[in-house]
């Protein structure tokens, strides 16, 4: 029995309960668990089965303790300083990087005499290198709480967030420390690949090598994702076989010399990589598999992904919050429970000639690889990505034998162009275009129709648990009839995406508000048409990666128009990336000013008939119409805002944009606005908006409010709530309900 495995099953699971639902009754649910070990203990002699059950609970009781401690002497500093605001002094650990809001970079903080990972958000132009040390007031937030980005952090070890609260001094310079070398080996790294290859494969040869996929345009980010074969530039253990591989060959095979050799190779590469959670995973597994060989010991890989898995616990019980960990360690999990048994039954396939040629027993080895991670690993990327690759299978075999060659080339050309660059730059030319070929092939199989679905549709969802149903059936049983499940679990997903597709069309009125954070997408539907109603949120790509996922989750990849109220980011932002992915035949854009040109950009790319709203637009469609009520202001902003009333015969509902009281009245006074079924509040909520007049003319029934969650602006106010709470109105908020249907 692996004992080490059994413990550190329970182990983990304690640190799942400390880091998602952390509570002082845990100390006392330890000593419960020990007390449990304990019996179970003393009935292992009349069955094995308890020295599982004991080792699970003394995990669980470990880990618990190891937790509460953990969180008394690290985390408990970090949490005190959520929502203060403190003048401290940073050090800069790497190099500062662009955002939406300024620049950011990670840095550690000094609290109560321990040192503390943060990530720094600041508004400074000046590139901070590692060294720097800056000093300034900032307002904390800890990431030690249940919401799964913050989680994220904390698994790799950020535990604040600090976001600049007034002018700080210019960076001071000391002496950069051993610490600081990863980082700038880094970016040195980082420039080298930038001067070897082409501008267009640069980022892809940047991310695979190092992770850092800063540099991937968002089509080549979701052609990646679609096409099932994203893992790819999120360095893990693939990454760190095939560096062990080209070692191991360079050591002639020979034990001594690839222990030496490789183990610190292998630390140097996960610390080039910045020792994210999925790579340390790896490098810890990679090291046993060496000192296995070394010493002539047997190499167990559930026992040295255990192993590695209580290592990087110890170190930090908050890794469980890591995606990056998570999906890494449900890969090997998958390996070791389906993937022997995937081959065999591959290799003996009269289909693939019984694995007698080399080139059927690689594609059963890199299907049942393939197929054995995504058992394991398609819940987490359901949850966490909203996606689930249909055609990765078919997308792996055709571009892993090309990620391996050129990850080896990278590596071979940076080395080169160390001492002849322009040679480096040569053969990185030609290299360029196997990395073509894998982008395209990815942007090919992303483009086919059901290449992909989306938790988007709870009939998604539901086929989801069927087919884990459905599996767990077929594992219980002695007789395997695979083309039986294979049949089921196929025309299962058909339902699904027809019951996905279909069940829209069957509502005369569908208004559906989508979770974009702080800014708005609004999908109108009737008589079989779709509009969309700006496109914006936290983050431009945050916001089309929601609405596109909706969109194709049921079957539409062409929209009948795209109405933009006005051209701010968190009701715009997002357009130019949905487009890339869903059509529209129809563009509306406010005849307003348009500083960033967000409006030109569409025009150039969206393909569709473009038409700049200067006078009021009735788009009518069956019983159905949509009035869009043109600016009354050309100057950029909110009261550029245009207002969009839909009416069928049993809705009527009205947007807004972000006007504010002022230009609501002129709205009013203009036009005889019908009783409202649903009206979207104005400009998320704010309290100059959503006006008692407003109220009053239009008595609605819903308000709606599309607002981010802790959102700096304090939207929604409680006047408006209050105001609308008045008129009697059922509100829903994005923030509290998440995406909201309004249907009749």
């Amino acid at each position: 029995m692996r004992k080490l495995m059994w413990l550190t099953v329970g182990f983990t699971g304690a640190c799942v309960l400390g880091a998602y639902f952390y509570n002082p009754w845990l100390l006392p649910m330890a000593g419960a668990c020990l007390l449990l070990a304990a019996i179970s203990f003393l009935l292992i002699r009349w069955k094995c089965g308890f020295r599982i059950v004991t080792a699970i609970c003394l995990g669980i009781a470990l880990g618990l303790s190891f937790f509460n401690v953990f969180d008394l002497i690290v985390l408990q500093n970090a949490r005190n300083m959520d929502g203060k605001t403190d003048t401290v002094t940073i050090s800069v650990s790497d190099y500062s990087y662009r955002t939406n809001y300024g620049s950011a970079f990670d840095g550690k903080i000094e609290l109560a005499d321990r040192s503390y990972k943060a990530r720094v958000y600041v508004n400074t132009d000046k590139e901070l290198q590692p060294g720097d040390v800056i000093s300034g007031e900032f307002r904390f937030r800890a990431n030690l709480f249940t919401d799964e980005d913050w989680l994220n952090y904390a698994g790799k070890g950020i535990y604040l967030t600090a976001y600049q609260n007034s002018e700080f001094q210019d960076p001071v310079d000391f002496q950069q420390s051993i610490l600081h070398y990863p980082a700038i080996w880094r970016n040195a790294l980082k420039e080298m690949i930038h001067s070897i290859f082409p501008e267009d494969t640069e980022g892809f040869a940047r991310a695979l090598l190092l992770g850092d996929t800063s540099g991937i345009d968002y089509e080549t980010n979701t052609a990646l994702k679609v096409g099932g074969i994203r893992h790819v530039i999120a360095v893990s253990g693939l990454h760190i076989s095939i560096v062990f591989g080209f070692l191991y060959l360079l050591a002639g095979k020979k034990r001594l010399l690839t222990a030496l050799i490789g183990i610190p190779a292998v630390i140097l590469f996960a610390a080039l990589s910045g020792f994210t959670p999925s790579v340390t995973r790896a490098c810890i597994m990679q090291i046993l598999m060496m000192l296995a060989l070394l010493f002539d010991k047997e190499y167990d890989p559930p026992t040295a992904l255990s192993f590695a898995v209580l290592v990087m616990l110890l170190a930090n019980p908050m890794t469980v919050g890591s995606v990056s960990f998570q999906l890494s360690v449900a890969c090997m999990v998958g390996i070791f429970l389906f993937g022997e048994g995937i081959y065999n039954r591959l290799i003996s396939s009269h289909y693939l000639g019984r694995g007698k040629s080399k080139l059927s027993a690689w594609i059963c080895g890199s299907v049942s690889i393939t197929f054995s991670t995504m058992i394991t690993t398609t819940p987490l990327t359901a949850y966490y990505f909203g996606t689930v690759s249909i055609i990765g299978v078919a997308t792996n075999l055709l571009t892993l034998w090309a990620i391996t060659i050129i990850f080896y080339g990278i590596m071979l050309l940076c080395a080169l162009g160390c001492v002849f660059l322009p040679a480096a730059q040569f053969l990185g030319g030609l290299l360029a275009w196997l990395i073509r070929y894998v982008t395209g092939a990815a942007a090919v199989m992303s483009a086919v129709p059901m290449g992909a679905v989306y938790t988007k549709s709870i009939y998604i969802v539901l086929w989801l648990i069927f087919a884990y149903v459905l599996l767990a059936v077929y594992l219980l049983i002695k007789k395997k009839p695979v083309m039986l499940f294979a049949g089921l679990l196929v025309s299962g997903l058909i339902s699904a995406v027809a019951l996905s597709w279909v069940e829209p069309l069957a509502d005369d009125c569908r208004v559906t508000m989508l979770d974009v954070g702080q800014g708005q997408a609004i999908l109108l539907q009737s008589e079989g048409k779709n509009f969309l109603v700006d496109c914006g949120g936290d983050y431009d790509e945050g916001a089309a990666d929601v609405t596109a996922e909706t969109l194709l989750s049921q079957g539409i990849y062409t929209l009948d128009g795209v109405i933009l109220t006005h051209y701010d980011g968190d009701h715009a932002g997002g357009a130019r990336y949905l487009l890339t992915r869903v059509a529209t035949e129809n563009l509306f854009l406010p005849h307003a000013e348009d500083p960033d040109g967000v409006g030109e950009t569409l025009r150039n790319m969206s393909g569709a008939t473009v038409h700049t709203v200067k006078e009021d637009v009735i788009i009518r469609f069956g019983d159905a119409e949509i009035t869009i009520f043109a600016p009354v202001s050309y100057k950029s902003g909110n009261e550029s805002s245009m207002c969009v009333l839909f009416r069928t015969e049993k809705c009527d509902i009205l947007i807004t944009g972000d006007r504010s009281e002022q230009t609501e009245r002129i709205l009013l006074q203009r036009y005889q606005l019908p009783q409202l079924d649903v009206l979207v509040a104005g400009h998320h909520g704010a309290g100059n908006s959503t006006s008692e007049e407003l109220l009053q003319a239009t008595r609605p029934e819903y308000v709606f409010i599309s607002v981010g969650e802790d959102n700096p602006y304090g939207h929604p106010a409680q006047q408006t709530i209050d105001r609308i709470a008045d008129f009697g109105c059922k509100i829903f908020r994005t923030d509290e309900n998440g995406t909201v249907i309004f249907r009749r």
